[in-house]
């Protein structure tokens, strides 16, 4: 057996054990010091840098099974197709149809990102603007920004003055037989998520109209 052969096979012990590792994890499993020597095998086998806990993990690539935002998270770790907690953010944030709050980016991330955020807004990367009671942050784009701007003051209209339409009422019924455990928010920011605008009040009235509560559980 080569020695890079050799260098490849305990990797792949390693993350049979587990499914993210640290530097240190990585220098006993290769039985080598040298971050050079670590960081060519594994370039050869190909990994992905956490954007969590300082970026200190690494996993393999072929380990993550990435939902549709491009997000995985072992034991709390959180890893991106899009590499770093920076450019996640962006990505989330550019692809989102009302923009996000700091506190949807929080749960989407399982972390909180205010100085990441803040250092992308000095940049210019992205705006962050005032609506209504919430600060949102939009795509550094004008026109993509004044789209997101208007689906987020839609969002932001009462549920008595947007009521919601017979196919909302079915995406509403449909998520909590899927979710049952959730709460009107999490319902309406999975919707959110979906590019279905419908908001926490909407989720309640359907909830209230459909007695949810009394067989949500069933």
């Amino acid at each position: 057996m080569s020695i890079a052969a050799k260098y490849l096979s305990r990797l792949n012990q390693l993350f049979r054990r587990k499914q993210a590792a640290l530097l240190d994890d990585l220098r006993s499993a290769l039985g080598t010091g040298s971050r050079t020597t670590i960081f060519r095998i594994l370039k050869a086998a190909g990994y992905f840098t956490s954007y969590s806990h300082a970026g200190r993990y690494y996993t393999l690539r072929r380990i993550p099974n990435f939902d549709r935002r491009g997000l995985w998270s072992w034991r709390g770790i959180g890893f991106s197709s899009h590499g770093t907690l920076r450019a996640t953010s962006v990505y989330l944030i550019e692809q989102s149809e009302a923009g996000q709050t700091h506190e949807e980016l929080q749960q989407r991330l399982g972390l909180r990102i205010h100085d990441t955020l803040r250092s992308l807004v000095q940049a210019g990367t992205i705006v962050r603007e005032r609506l209504e009671d919430v600060y949102v942050y939009l795509s550094a784009d004008p026109k993509r920004a004044a789209a997101q701007r208007a689906a987020r003051q839609q969002l932001q209209v009462p549920a008595a003055v947007l009521p919601a339409d017979p196919m909302s009422v079915i995406d509403i019924l449909v998520e909590v037989i899927h979710h049952p455990r959730d709460d009107a928010a999490a319902i309406a920011d999975r919707l959110h998520a979906a590019g279905r605008l419908i908001a926490p009040k909407q989720v309640e009235d359907v909830f209230h109209a459909y007695e949810v509560k009394k067989t949500a559980g069933r």
